[in-house]
This record gives structure tokens, sequence and C-alpha cells, in this order.
């Protein structure tokens, strides 16, 4: 038997983060249209690390086809946009209890000067999608040493 931890205030940060995506104030970049913003049913969870010579995004989509993802970078701003698709794999049962996020999503992140967007990769593995985006060579900080 396998022991789980008790976490009695999971319900409410669940509840925090609904909120929050409710009350989400963003406004549309870009060229974007409001609809396309507005109309995302749910937004994966995206982590974001600067480790000097690249920017790394690691965004959670499970479930998402590579193929049905699309990335882009204009103006200074990357742009994610896919869509999850609900399919109800057997005709047995009904199900009591949805909890996974389906539909559209679309996700927007400002790029600092030093992205080098024409090199940006990214590739998808066991449902995390990673986007590499190197800084330009200029703009890489180097130590310099100071001589006495």
């Amino acid at each position: 038997m396998t022991l789980m931890r008790y976490q009695p205030w999971s319900v409410f940060d669940q509840l925090h983060r609904e909120i929050n995506q409710l009350f989400d104030t963003r406004a549309p970049k870009t060229g974007e249209t409001a609809n396309e913003l507005y109309s995302s049913s749910w937004l994966p969870s995206v982590d974001v690390k600067d480790n000097g010579k690249e920017i790394v995004l690691l965004a959670d989509l499970p479930g998402v086809e590579p193929d049905k993802i699309e990335v882009t970078a204009t103006n200074g701003v990357l742009t994610l946009k896919g869509e999850r698709q609900f399919s109800k794999e057997s005709n047995e049962g009904d199900y009591h209890r949805i909890e996974r996020n389906y539909g559209s999503f679309y996700r927007q992140f400002a790029l600092p000067d030093t992205a080098n967007t024409d090199e940006i990769s990214a590739k998808a593995n066991n449902g995390v999608l990673e986007i590499r985006i190197p800084k330009r060579s200029s703009s890489i900080q180097k130590r310099i040493s100071i001589s006495r």
C-alpha cells in the first residue's frame, strides 16, 4: 500500500488557480485578436529558466500531439498555441469526474532583447515541450579579471 501525504488545503489551492485564471486581465499582443486570447480553455504550466547562454521553456502538454502545437516568435513575443482534444475511449460506464483540461490553449511570453529569435528550437518528449532560445553572443556576460 502506498502512503500518500494528506494535503487539506489542496482544494483551496486549485480554487485559487481557477479564480486567477478567470480574472486574468491579459491584453492581446502583437496583433493577436482578443478572441484567441480569451477563448483559451486552459493554460499549460510552463517553467522558464536562464542558464546564461540560453533561455529554456518547459511546457507541460501531455496528450497534445506535437503537430497540433504552434510556436511562433514575432516582435519579441513568443507564442504557444494549440489544442488538446477530449476523446472518450470506451463506451462502458460514465465519467463521474473530469479533472484534466481539454480544449484550446494560448500563452505568450515577452522575450528579452538579448534573445536570438533566428535560432529558436523546439522539441517534444513525453508530454513536455522544450523550447530553447539562445542569446546573442554579444549579449552573453563575460567575467573580466582585474589586474594589480
